[in-house]
């Protein structure tokens, strides 16, 4: 991991030409050199010239939709307004979904060292709404004089959570689509998600919506597909489950391969080989160093 922080130093660094048709997506933003799902973060991600920022979304008790990969305080991230820390057993306790938003902003979730990502920058931060990353990533976009952004959206969710952390997944999309469609972004945003009821409403009720379905577990591409109903535009795996034979068998249908979470250039390297249509990664500085996609 030491040579991964080393990347640091070439933050500066463009993309080049032959990055513009691969979707470099910053995973939480940049979660391995920033807090994640921060607005600090997702602007390092555009510095550093991702295509797409990767965002997960939860649900306020007054119906906000704000950033999270967890719809509750993740212990490992987290400390209370108090500044204490909050322990594994007790994190599901701080649960967003039954926090209006202005309680959720008051915890700090920059401050803290995370034990898998030690070189972080570390700084006080709170969980942003969607709103506020979208203005906060148009605007230095058109700062720092680069294309505007692609937004790929999770609805970041508990398995039979609904009602207890998180709304019924009408009403999750609903509230999403709710933001996307004030800030008039629709074009260049995908919604993700495990769960394949979020995206089979969003299907049937925003058909124009790009689609990404993650896939955890090793279970056959073509099962994958019957239990959405419907082909994604994405299909995302964990990359560890990524060999030629799905990516042929994706392109075949007509289906992009954006494996996560690409976190090494010998991973990101062996993954451009094999064709797939992007990366999410933690590390979007690690591009720099591998060699240029190839063109298909």
């Amino acid at each position: 991991m030491k040579k991964t922080y080393l990347m640091i130093a070439l933050a500066g660094l463009s993309l080049g030409a032959s990055a513009q048709k691969f979707d470099l997506q910053g995973h939480m933003g940049a979660r391995g050199l920033m807090p994640e799902n921060t607005v600090g973060g997702m602007l390092r991600a555009l510095d550093l010239g991702v295509n797409t920022l990767n965002m997960d979304v939860v649900i306020t008790k007054d119906r906000q939709a704000v950033l999270s990969h967890e719809p509750y305080f993740n212990h490992e991230i987290s400390l209370t307004p108090a500044g204490k820390e909050i322990s594994l057993k007790d994190e599901k306790k701080y649960n967003i979904f039954k926090m209006d938003y202005e309680e959720v902003k008051k915890f700090d979730v920059g401050s803290k060292t995370h034990s898998r990502f030690p070189g972080q920058q570390k700084y006080k931060a709170y969980k942003p709404l969607l709103s506020e990353v979208i203005d906060s990533a148009e605007a230095h976009a058109k700062h720092i004089k680069r294309a505007k952004p692609f937004y790929n959206i999770e609805t970041s969710l508990i398995r039979k959570g609904d009602v207890e952390f998180q709304p019924e997944a009408s009403e999750f999309v609903e509230l999403i689509m709710e933001v996307v469609n004030q800030k008039k972004i629709a074009k260049r945003v995908m919604i993700q998600s495990i769960d394949v009821r979020t995206l089979q409403y969003l299907h049937e009720k925003y058909p124009k919506i790009k689609t990404s379905l993650i896939i955890d577990e090793k279970v056959e591409f073509e099962k994958n597909l019957e239990t959405l109903g419907f082909k994604p535009t994405v299909y995302s795996p964990y990359y560890v489950l990524v060999g030629k034979g799905l990516v042929d068998r994706c392109h075949d249908m007509g289906i992009k391969i954006i494996p996560w979470t690409v976190n090494s250039v010998k991973e990101l390297n062996y993954l451009m080989d094999l064709g797939v249509d992007g990366v999410i990664t933690d590390f979007p500085n690690i591009f720099n160093l591998a060699k240029p996609p190839v063109k298909r």
